[in-house]
């Protein structure tokens, strides 16, 4: 078991170990499986993966939001450090204790804002709930301190759009609306799963900035879900690299970008635009754009090994067999690889079919 090392500065959320199986008619779906990460007091980590690589069962997992319908197993360890400096396991909480966490200490923005506000009540009266639930605001206060969070998040006009339904706003406009609902307690941890997806560049970038500056203002941190590793480079702090359900790697954003070590995360880094254009320039690369070959392997029948050894260009003998530990290459670096740096520098990359 390697867990990212105690730290002198008390984390906000320290997860350990944990994992979410689905057991279905067609057997037990492993989602997510012995992921350990943690999130700095007012700083970002970003959880970054392809589609299907579990980050949205992470989130879904940690707030306890995990459909109870679905027959699902738990494990591991959630540590959050609340307001009062008090520790607690959010996965061990009682259901009412864990709700006066969700949307109090602990907020959520989905990733599609017409499916996760209510269209049958106006925004105006789904962040007054949570003002009344949480803060124990009368209707005609709550509606007021709903007013303030949609100025705080720039609604144009934001006394008219306490009135108005979602179906009458603007993509942005109803992401500003999951903004303000989510701050609306001045939470201490805000997850964002993939909140600019559905977005233009323009307001992806208005809503990104949006939310840097919040953080400034309130000190929160912020789990940031992104398949998109142009906006981590600017946003995020530190960096999680999922694949098929495990973290892969892990490290500040600089020493990422810098200098990945896992090869799946040199391969994401290689699959941008603007890496090719480097390579390019140096003369050292095609004009074809690079990408990963292959699938990512069921999670019905996940490999004994190394899920991306049947994608890796350094795959070994022994990748197929054992499934690597999560090694620490330094104070705040963990690699999920058989060989180091040193030996896949050494290994010619094996030809692709």
């Amino acid at each position: 078991m390697n867990l990212p090392p105690a730290s002198l500065e008390p984390l906000r959320l320290d997860v350990r170990n944990l994992s979410t199986f689905f057991d279905t008619d067609e057997g037990l779906i492993r989602a997510v499986a012995d992921v350990s990460f943690s999130i700095r007091p007012g700083k970002t980590t970003a959880l970054v993966g392809e589609s299907g690589s579990g980050k949205s069962v992470t989130s879904l997992t940690l707030m306890r939001l995990l459909s109870r319908t679905a027959s699902t197993q738990v494990s591991g360890q959630a540590l959050f450090t609340n307001r009062e400096g008090q520790t607690v396991d959010l996965l061990a909480l009682p259901e009412p204790a864990m709700r006066h966490v969700r949307g109090n200490e602990i907020a959520m923005i989905f990733q599609e804002p017409m499916t996760s506000l209510n269209p049958v009540f106006t925004v105006g009266e789904q962040i007054a709930e949570a003002g009344r639930l949480h803060m124990g605001l009368d209707r005609q206060a709550a509606m007021a301190h709903a007013q303030r969070m949609l100025e705080l998040v720039e609604m144009p006009a934001a006394a008219q759009r306490l009135r108005e339904y979602p179906h009458q706003l603007s993509g942005g406009m109803r992401q500003r609306v999951m903004i303000a609902l989510a701050m609306a307690c001045n939470p201490t941890l805000l997850i964002a799963d993939e909140p600019t997806t559905a977005l233009d560049v323009t307001i992806q970038a208005q809503i990104l900035e949006l939310m840097r500056r919040l953080q400034v203002e309130t000190g929160m941190s912020i789990l940031f879900i992104t398949h998109n590793l142009g906006v981590v480079a600017h946003h995020a702090d530190d960096v999680a690299v999922m694949y098929a359900g495990r973290i892969v790697e892990s490290a500040p954003v600089r020493e990422l970008f810098a200098s990945p070590r896992h090869p799946y995360t040199q391969g994401l880094l290689a699959c941008l635009p603007a890496q090719q254009r480097k390579r390019e320039l140096a003369g050292s690369g095609t004009r074809r754009l690079y990408a990963i070959r292959g699938q990512v392997s069921s999670p019905l029948a996940p490999p004994p090994g190394c899920a991306f050894e049947p994608r890796c260009d350094y795959a070994q003998a022994g990748c197929s067999s054992a499934m690597p530990a999560l090694l620490q290459e330094n104070a705040q670096r963990f690699v999920r690889c058989m060989l180091s740096p040193a030996e896949r520098a050494a290994t010619p990359p094996r030809s692709i079919a």
